[in-house]
């Protein structure tokens, strides 16, 4: 005999079988809607998450000409059509610019607009990111998750449905373990109305990173905690829960719910295993958080002020009507572990040797004599043959190294600076000493792609995959297409950031 229980769950995992006539496996917001907490807003740019859902997972926009396209599932309830997607950008850049709620409430993600901390454009709104940044496959198929850079935000300032004041929610977000920052705040959830600071208990979001200023786990970090407004709690203290540990999966799910003087986090491996409760009880003690203000917008990679310096990468998530159950959540971890989340290549074009020197030669008309060279710390191109000095041939010769931050890109080490790399500082390519730290060896990792101008090799960055090397009056850039800055013009942006690569002079 079934429990109840029991036989809920065997009903949602048969959803569909009248319809298509073969056994459907429940997707997130199925399991969730059969525990009694049905997802008010659903996000994903990898798969549907609902098994009926067949609407657009997000949209893209290519550089080329601005126009827009919907991605959808392959099939009813299955992964996203990235082949879509690359046909469609061929050639260009892309920029995710909706990330649609499969709950059909509308709680659609988009740009997050200016806040109480200003975005890094000229009229204040924040940063799209990439559509290429985060390749994975599910099952062996290819999607795309959403890469976050530091000035990158989404939101919606209107959502439907939301948990409000104290009402219960829950959430969770599946993240790239490895991507992360100790800025604030990449944040997934409920968050303020206006995209201001209006105090504590006004938010409640699943924050990941190892910002300390308000609150740590156990070890170093990075960590899940809650965002809860002026304060990342990982329990009931503001100050540390040694409960909350480190956690650097590849793939993390991440968990918040929070009711009346009630909240817990979770987590876990989101590619295999169970989930873990790493703090279960009442609310903390500091004026504000009982009971909660909870506002109801949805925020993804910002703080509730639009705060955005973290980074961090997303594949999916959903928020709740309701606080779930631990075994809820435990089947949702099932599904999810059951998509098999997997890296893809991050490179493609050119094949490159770790060890091997290489030259960069421009594409531009009338710029295809000058080489990647540098001028003490200053990265330029400059014109370079055969009958070049022997100290120019060197300035103009790169050592491929496996990718300081991710060694499936690269790293450009100097044939005559030994030790010194290319990276990016306020978005200019300089010459730099490998000093150890995290930033520089994200700000110093590349990855190489067929070029944009359809041939030959572009160079992207790693921590900013909207970026490319790109020659601009000679000195070299990572450049958006068509950004704020004067070495952003897409006049020319194509050719500019293309490079022939060849064996290196030195």
């Amino acid at each position: 005999m079934f429990s109840r229980r029991s036989f809920e769950r065997f009903c949602v995992l048969v959803l569909g079988l009248a319809a298509t006539g073969t056994l459907v496996e429940a997707g997130p917001c199925d399991i969730y809607a059969s525990g009694n907490t049905p997802c008010i807003a659903a996000h994903s740019t990898t798969r549907a998450l609902y098994n009926a859902y067949t609407g657009a997972l997000y949209q893209v926009k290519r550089g080329s000409d601005g126009t827009t396209t919907d991605i959808s599932p392959l099939s009813a309830g299955g992964v996203a059509n990235a082949a879509a997607q690359d046909k469609f950008c061929s050639n260009t850049t892309c920029l995710i610019t909706i990330i649609y709620d499969q709950s059909g409430r509308g709680n659609h993600l988009k740009q997050a607009p200016p806040g109480g901390f200003k975005g890094p454009e000229s009229n204040g709104y924040d940063n799209l990111a990439s559509a290429i940044g985060a390749p994975v496959t599910l099952n062996g198929k290819k999607a795309y998750g959403v890469f976050m850079s530091p000035g990158t935000g989404y939101s919606n300032n209107a959502a439907s449905g939301t948990a409000t004041g104290d009402e219960a929610e829950g959430m969770y977000a599946v993240l790239d373990g490895t991507h992360y920052n100790g800025a604030c705040c990449f944040d997934y959830g409920n968050a303020e109305i206006s995209s201001t600071d209006t105090g504590n208990g006004h938010m409640e979001a699943i924050y990941y990173g190892d910002n300390t200023a308000w609150g740590s786990g156990a070890g170093s970090g990075p960590w899940i905690m809650a965002d809860l407004e002026n304060g990342l709690f990982s329990g009931s203290s503001p100050a540390n829960n040694a409960g909350d540990p480190s956690i650097s999966h590849r793939f993390v799910n991440a968990i918040v719910k929070g009711g009346p003087n009630k909240w817990a986090i979770r987590g876990g491996n989101a590619a295999s295993g169970s989930l873990s409760t790493y703090y279960n009880g009442a609310r903390p003690s500091v004026s504000g958080y009982n009971p909660m203000s909870k506002e109801g917008a949805i925020i993804l990679g910002i703080g509730g002020d639009n705060s955005n310096g973290a980074q961090g990468t997303f594949y999916e998530g959903v928020m709740t009507s309701g606080y779930p159950t631990d075994a809820t959540e435990n089947s949702v971890q099932a599904n999810i572990v059951a998509a098999k989340y997997a890296t893809a290549p991050l490179t493609s074009g050119t094949a490159l040797t770790v060890g091997s020197s290489i030259s960069l030669r421009a594409t531009t008309s009338g710029y295809t004599t000058r080489y990647i060279a540098h001028t003490g710390a200053t990265i330029n191109t400059q014109v370079v043959s055969s009958s070049s000095t022997t100290a120019l041939k060197k300035q103009a010769s790169w050592t491929v190294r496996a990718g300081l931050a991710n060694n499936n890109c690269f790293s450009f080490e100097s044939v005559d600076t030994p030790g010194s790399f290319i990276r990016h500082a306020d978005f200019a390519l300089v010459l730099a000493a490998n000093d150890g730290t995290k930033l520089l060896h994200e700000d110093a990792t590349f990855c190489p792609q067929t070029g944009l101008n359809g041939e030959t090799s572009s160079v992207r960055s790693w921590s900013y995959p909207t970026r490319y090397f790109r020659h601009y009056e000679n000195v070299l850039y990572i450049a958006s297409n068509g950004g704020v800055h004067t070495f952003d013009s897409a006049t020319s942006f194509n050719s500019d950031a293309s490079w022939v690569i060849s064996n290196g002079f030195a």
